[in-house]
């Protein structure tokens, strides 16, 4: 069933199917992110909605379920979960950054929904020094890992150009990276 999913989440992102086709569009997308400040969980969050939400996918940020300021946890919790599959959402997907000026890969340690959760981010989307930032993708579903990826976003001088890097970046990502997975 996880192969599935992806296998249709890839094949929407490379042909570029709009709302009237079948497969994931029957579901939707719960974006995450893990980010300390308000501000840039708010900016990463919408951005990657629009980004869905232009290929045609039902995506939604996790701030219009959650309160400013509560704990990201109660997104694992079972009464929450059952909630946003009553809306149709059975996809999470958490962002945040890996980290600044190098290359990663993602990470192959399998963690639950709730653990990842639970993290704290000390990372900042954008660093003074840093001259790249590299964002990892974790999807879920049914609160198990299905598909991690890293984009690396070079030659940024502030969180604008951040965001810009990633909408410009992340569609092509999509369909090349994605699609083979």
């Amino acid at each position: 069933m996880k192969t599935r999913f992806i296998i249709l989440l890839v094949i929407s992102f490379c042909f570029g199917f709009q709302s009237h086709s079948q497969g994931l569009n029957e579901s939707g997308i719960l974006v995450i992110g893990q980010f300390d400040r308000p501000d840039e969980r708010y900016a990463v969050e919408v951005t990657l909605t629009e980004l869905f939400s232009s290929q045609g996918l039902n995506a939604m940020p996790s701030l219009n379920i959650l309160k400013q300021g509560s704990d990201p946890l109660i997104l694992a919790s079972d009464t929450l979960q059952k909630i946003l599959q009553s809306k149709n959402i059975k996809t999470y997907l958490v962002v945040n950054v890996r980290g600044y000026d190098r290359r990663f890969k993602p990470s192959e340690i399998e963690v639950s929904l709730e653990e990842i959760l639970g993290r704290t981010s000390i990372y900042h989307i954008y660093r003074e020094e840093a001259t790249s930032v590299s964002l990892e993708f974790t999807f879920f579903r049914d609160n198990n890992v299905v598909f991690r990826d890293i984009l690396r976003c070079g030659n940024i001088s502030d969180r604008d150009s951040v965001l810009k890097r990633i909408q410009k970046k992340l569609p092509k990502r999509m369909s090349r990276k994605w699609s083979k997975n």
